[in-house]
């Protein structure tokens, strides 16, 4: 996002303006009291944090998400990340305290001193990690930590926000809508209790089968005139143990009566 101060003079110390003094949806933010005009954002940038946002926000340990989230960490102060996961709760109003990962999106025009006091005030209220998504050049993501070296990842590594996020996180996958589609729809799927698309696939093949047997089982028994209450279908359809089944359809070949089968 594009920063540019306001058109007041340079304070030396804390600025006059205050967070209670703006409301959701002014393009402004604070730094100890200084404004700084939020400029509408580039197609590369806008279209980029969509995308990260998608793969973020989908992870299977994320249950708080937001995009240019307010947080205000003291009267004077109020900033707000492309995207923010962790500490965004469903209510109006600004956000007491900052989120747990932050993501901030560097493309054409980017004001840079405003986007390093940015990374600061948001290390210092609390901020575990703040990744900057560099668009210009070569695409890159810039890894901040409080007290730590500033690290840089390249396309094909991976980033880690551990307690925020369960999956690692591909450069490339917070900037090419393809690799982060990938990620989003396996984030999906371990939401819902699978690995992977495979899995998913392989169960339905298990189902399959298991469907298969459990209608021969019934078509055997009427076949030899054995009556089958409904409650016995039920159990047998819903049977998915291969084993337990075919032991079923063996007896039920030779069977007599319904307990031949069933045991």
């Amino acid at each position: 996002m594009t920063r540019v101060a306001v058109s007041v003079a340079e304070y030396e110390g804390a600025g006059p303006f205050l967070a209670s003094g703006l409301r959701s949806g002014d393009r402004y933010e604070l730094s100890d009291g200084h404004a700084f005009y939020c400029a509408p954002r580039g197609a590369d940038v806008a279209r980029a944090i969509l995308v990260g946002a998608q793969v973020l926000g989908t992870d299977p340990a994320v249950t708080e998400a937001g995009i240019d989230a307010g947080y205000s960490f003291g009267p004077r102060h109020l900033r707000a990340p492309d995207i923010a996961i962790g500490n965004v709760p469903d209510r109006p109003g600004w956000i007491a305290g900052a989120p747990s990962l932050a993501v901030e999106y560097a493309g054409s025009g980017q004001d840079e001193e405003k986007l390093q006091e940015k990374i600061a005030d948001l290390l210092g209220a609390g901020t575990r990690w703040l990744w900057v998504v560099r668009l210009l050049g070569p695409r890159r993501v810039e890894i901040h930590e409080a007290d730590r070296p500033i690290r840089t990842l390249g396309p094909g590594e991976a980033l880690l926000a551990p307690g925020a996020l369960k999956n690692p996180v591909l450069v490339e996958e917070l900037y090419d809508r393809a690799a982060s589609d990938r990620a989003t729809l396996r984030n999906l799927l371990q939401r819902e209790g699978y690995e992977s698309l495979a899995q998913v696939r392989d169960e339905a093949r298990e189902e399959g089968r298991a469907e298969g047997r459990a209608l021969s089982v019934l078509k055997v028994l009427t076949k030899r005139g054995i009556e089958v209450p409904s409650d016995v279908q039920a159990r047998i359809l819903a049977c998915r143990d291969l084993a337990l089944l075919d032991g079923w359809l063996e007896r039920a070949i030779e069977a007599k009566s319904l307990a031949d089968v069933m045991g």
